[in-house]
């Protein structure tokens, strides 16, 4: 009996049909088929063999790593009842209820508004023939929702049940386009969700931020989990990114590993961030430690090339201009001509020499020249005598002109009384 794995439900549930007939089903055929839930439409992934059976049973759901706050989700791989083919009619009928799925959806969120619960609805979903009604809603706590259950029978007529998901269960119904300009992986063809942590991006030597290794649903992204293996398995060589290992000449950091090179990042003291392959690791740690300089073979030193002479055309040599200056062979055979001729160089004709400036003294040293001075002039002059000194200052004192005598205020001059004859 073949067995092929079948995906149905919007939330993309796998489940395992067993098909006994000969003639294979192709794959991407529509079957309908009886699930735990009930009668609904199926599409045919494949077939599959015992050994991806069994690894398909082990698939855990996000419930079983804690991805959710409800434990009651839907199994992640279930098995399936063959009941027929999808007849066009059948298919027809399908997209006629997911164009009514979008009407119910915006009254159940009207009627939500009065119950004031703390939940999110994200999708609906009709079993075949209308005989069940999925609301999916995504909350951060466990919601008592009997009351608003209630009022969604009495209005669509039909059983009602909520289910809730995580957040990245919300993003798998919804869909959407990734950082990286992708659909989501969980969107089309991830199977489960793995558990994901801070540890990864760190080995992976990615930025910490939020904005940049969340997905859309604002966990963690699922392809952090893709090349984290094969980071494990340099890594278990390695010290652990950012450990400092200690030298005469400073602290060498180990800031990251490069899986395409398969080299070592380290950051060294007056160097800078150096590679180092893999393999030579502990001959690099060896001898950065008893402080020896690590010399790299495939560095090759830098020479700046010599600036090639460049030959003018033909057009350039009847010009007036100098192309060079004279050089000094030129100049010595210039020389050596002159003195074969008893040229000798008269004081007239001597080339003339350049004036030299005077030499600026210092200011300490003016300061001395100056003091210098005035003790030679004060040597030279002779120093007058006491009576000398006497008569200049009375020459001084007669040449100053007299004060006028200031009157006090209130005083007044008063006419002497004539002598009485």
């Amino acid at each position: 009996m073949n067995k092929y794995l079948a995906i149905y439900g919007k939330p993309r549930y796998l489940g395992i049909l067993e098909y006994g007939t000969e003639e294979p089903i192709a794959k991407g055929e529509t079957v309908v088929v009886e699930s735990h839930r009930g009668e609904e439409l199926a599409v045919i992934a494949g077939p599959i063999t015992p050994e991806q059976e069994a690894e398909y049973r082990l698939l855990r759901n996000a419930s079983e790593h804690g991805d959710t706050a409800s434990k009651s989700v839907e199994p992640l791989v279930t098995d399936l009842s063959f009941i027929a083919f999808a007849s066009d009619e059948d298919i027809a009928t399908g997209d006629l209820y997911r164009e009514e799925e979008k009407n119910i959806l915006k009254s159940a969120i009207t009627l939500l508004k009065p119950h004031e619960l703390e939940m999110k609805l994200i999708d609906v979903e009709f079993l075949r023939n209308r005989r069940k009604l999925f609301f999916y809603f995504s909350s951060d706590q466990r919601v008592d929702f009997r009351a608003y259950v209630r009022d969604l029978a009495r209005e669509f007529k039909t059983r009602i049940e909520l289910r809730q998901i995580g957040v990245r269960d919300e993003a798998k119904i919804i869909k959407g386009v990734g950082p990286c300009g992708q659909p989501c992986c969980c969107s089309y063809w991830l199977n489960q969700f793995a558990p994901i942590c801070i540890k990864m991006v760190k080995e992976q030597n990615l930025a910490l931020n939020p904005a940049k290794i969340s997905g859309i649903c604002g966990r963690l992204m699922c392809c952090m989990c893709y090349e984290h293996n094969v980071y494990r398995e340099l890594w278990e060589k390695l010290p652990n990114p950012g450990t400092k290992i200690k030298t005469p000449n400073g602290n060498v950091v180990v800031s990251g590993v490069e899986i395409h090179t398969n080299n070592v990042r380290c950051y060294v003291p007056g160097r800078g961030e150096i590679k180092i392959p893999i393999e030579q690791f502990d001959e690099f740690k060896e001898t950065v430690t008893s402080g020896k300089e690590w010399i790299i073979a495939d560095e090759a030193e830098e020479t700046v090339p010599l600036r090639q002479r460049i030959d003018l055309p033909e057009s350039y040599s009847s010009t007036d201009t100098k192309l060079h200056r004279e050089t000094e062979e030129s100049r010595k055979e210039k020389k050596k001509e002159k003195e074969e001729k008893g040229y000798t160089a008269s004081p007239e004709t001597k080339p003339h020499k350049k004036k030299r400036r005077p030499r600026k003294i210092p200011a300490g040293t003016k300061d001395q020249t100056k003091e210098a001075i005035a003790k030679e002039s004060n040597k030279k002059m002779p120093m007058p005598s006491a009576k000398e000194k006497e008569g200049e200052r009375a020459e001084i004192h007669k040449q100053k002109p007299r004060r006028p005598r200031r009157r006090r205020s209130g005083a007044k001059k008063t006419e002497k009384p004539a002598a009485e004859e």
